[in-house]
């Protein structure tokens, strides 16, 4: 029977996932655009050349900004909208939204003041619905191009894991099921805050071996925070930890490496956002985190030293030092 699915979100990775989900021959995808304009190109280019250029959507991904009718006869919806406009979004879109259609969110970061996660942030606004986290080592820039990729999709209701695993996989993307959604939602979203770190190395010249020392323990400092919720500590070492955190900390695609590695350089934050076409999730997921971890006492030193250079204007050089010179202790 053939699927319809709705991806909400006009971005690469909405793009990428439109893309993708229409290598099924029974499924067909509709990508709601808020803008209609920006609707209006794609649909004529067959192309997000702003985001993804060069890449081209299949003439079985149709394109509006009519929610009404990207919702009609909606079997599945992807959500990719980023954290800070997520609910704002969803409020708006709620008239048009089936809360009986499972959703797939492929957000990551934590909401600034509520401190809630994507499927929160989505539960609240659409009472009830089942939702899936989709996670892992997946840039858009490459999905759309068809290079093979892996990445968990995580739900408390296996058999909606299942589903969405069915769904979503082809030749070259392959997905495994979690039913860890606190941990896979927490790693995707506390890796950003280590790929700024990750940047700032790059920045910095710092080299290797102090780029290595950065991720291992930010990975230690990750599930730290996730365990702390009760999240499972192998989540952490699966494809939405550990995958997501090398792809993130190392990739030219990363926009939130990019924005550590321009920090590095000298630049202003201010100076680099205005450089930016894409939203870097890992600056407000920044801020969340501290407080969060400020309130319940978690250790978090790279995640407090990077909230000082992104909102206290430290400068890069000096939350090295005092990464470097903290107290000695066991690993």
């Amino acid at each position: 029977m053939p699927v319809q699915i709705t991806v909400l979100g006009s971005g690469a990775m909405a793009t990428a996932c439109s893309i993708l989900l229409t290598e099924q021959p029974d499924q067909s995808v509709c990508l709601w655009a808020r803008n209609p304009d920006h609707a209006r190109s794609m649909t004529e280019t067959r192309e997000n050349s702003r985001l993804l250029p060069g890449v081209t959507l299949p003439e079985r991904v149709y394109i509006t900004s009519d929610i009404g009718q990207a919702m009609r006869d909606c079997d599945l919806t992807v959500v990719a909208i980023p954290t800070k406009f997520l609910r704002e979004a969803l409020v708006r879109l709620r008239p048009g939204l089936k809360p009986d259609v499972p959703i797939v969110s492929v957000v990551k970061g934590i909401e600034n003041e509520t401190f809630l996660r994507p499927s929160e942030i989505i539960n609240d606004v659409v009472k009830n619905a089942a939702v899936v986290a989709l996670g892992g080592p997946a840039h858009a820039e490459e999905i759309a191009r068809r290079l093979p990729a892996s990445v968990v999709a995580a739900c408390r209701d296996e058999s909606l894991a299942e589903h969405v695993q069915r769904v979503f996989t082809t030749d070259r993307f392959r997905v495994y099921t979690n039913t860890d959604l606190v941990g896979v939602e927490l790693a995707c979203a506390l890796k950003n805050v280590v790929a700024i770190a990750a940047g700032i190395c790059d920045g910095l010249q710092y080299g290797d071996n102090a780029k290595a020392a950065l991720v291992t323990r930010g990975l230690v400092e990750i599930t730290r925070f996730g365990v702390s919720f009760g999240a499972k500590a192998d989540t952490f070492t699966g494809l939405a930890g550990i995958g997501d955190l090398i792809t993130t900390c190392t990739s030219r695609h990363s926009r939130n490496r990019f924005v550590g590695e321009q920090l590095g350089k000298g630049r202003t934050l201010r100076q680099i956002l205005d450089s930016m076409d894409a939203v870097a999730e890992g600056i407000t997921t920044t801020q969340s985190v501290f407080e969060i971890a400020s309130q319940r006492n978690i250790e978090m030193p790279i995640t407090q030293q990077i909230y000082q250079v992104l909102f206290e204007k430290i400068s890069p050089e000096t939350a090295t030092t005092a990464l470097m010179l903290r107290p000695p202790r066991g690993e």
